[in-house]
C-alpha cells in the first residue's frame, strides 16, 4: 500500500480541458496531487503561462506536446518549453535518433539558462490509439510489440530519459 506522499507522487492528473476547468481542478487538487499533465489543447490555447501557473500552485508539470519535427525545430521547441518550467516533456521517437538527440540538447541548453534541473524527456513509441492495422497503414510492417521495443531502444540510445508506450 502506498503512503499518501507516494500516492501524490505516483498520479498525474490530465488537464485535457479548458483553462477555467484546469484552474478549478488545480485548486481542488492542491495538496492532494503533485503532478498535472498539460496537453496540446490547453498549452496551445494558453501558452507557457499555464505551465508557470501550475508550477506556482506547487505542481510538477508533464507537458505532453508529443513534439515531432526536424531536429532543429524540436531542439528549439524543447528549449522554449523547458524554459516555461516543464518537469517532463514528451517527444516522438519516430522523429529519429537525431531528433531525440536535438531535443536533449534543447533541454540541456534551457537547464543552463535557468540554472536549474533539466526537463526530463519521454519519447512516445506508438500512440495508444494505434493498432497493428494502423501501423501497416503508414508502412510499418513490423509487429506492434517489436516496433515499440525498436523505438524505445532508439530513443533511449539517443538521450531520452524514458518511454511512453501503450500496455
Amino acid at each position: 500500500m502506498l503512503s499518501d506522499d507516494e500516492a501524490r507522487e505516483s498520479i498525474i492528473i490530465a488537464l485535457d480541458c479548458d483553462r477555467d476547468t484546469a484552474i478549478d481542478l488545480a485548486t481542488r487538487l492542491q495538496g492532494k496531487a503533485r503532478w498535472v499533465k498539460v496537453g496540446m489543447t490547453l498549452f496551445y490555447a494558453e501558452g507557457p503561462s499555464i505551465v508557470r501557473e501550475m508550477r506556482d500552485r506547487g505542481f510538477k508539470v508533464f507537458l505532453d506536446l508529443k513534439l515531432h519535427d526536424i531536429p532543429f525545430q524540436v531542439r528549439g521547441a524543447v528549449e522554449s518549453a523547458s524554459l516555461s518550467g516543464a518537469d517532463i516533456l514528451s517527444i516522438h521517437a519516430l522523429g529519429s535518433s537525431a531528433m531525440v538527440a536535438a531535443a536533449r540538447e534543447g533541454a540541456e541548453a534551457a537547464a543552463k539558462e535557468r540554472g536549474g534541473k533539466r526537463t526530463q524527456l519521454v519519447s512516445i513509441s506508438v500512440l495508444t490509439s494505434m493498432d497493428q492495422s494502423s501501423l501497416e497503414e503508414i508502412g510499418i510492417e513490423r509487429p506492434l510489440k517489436e516496433e515499440v521495443a525498436r523505438l524505445a531502444s532508439l530513443a533511449v540510445g539517443a538521450g531520452s530519459d524514458g518511454i511512453v508506450c501503450s500496455p
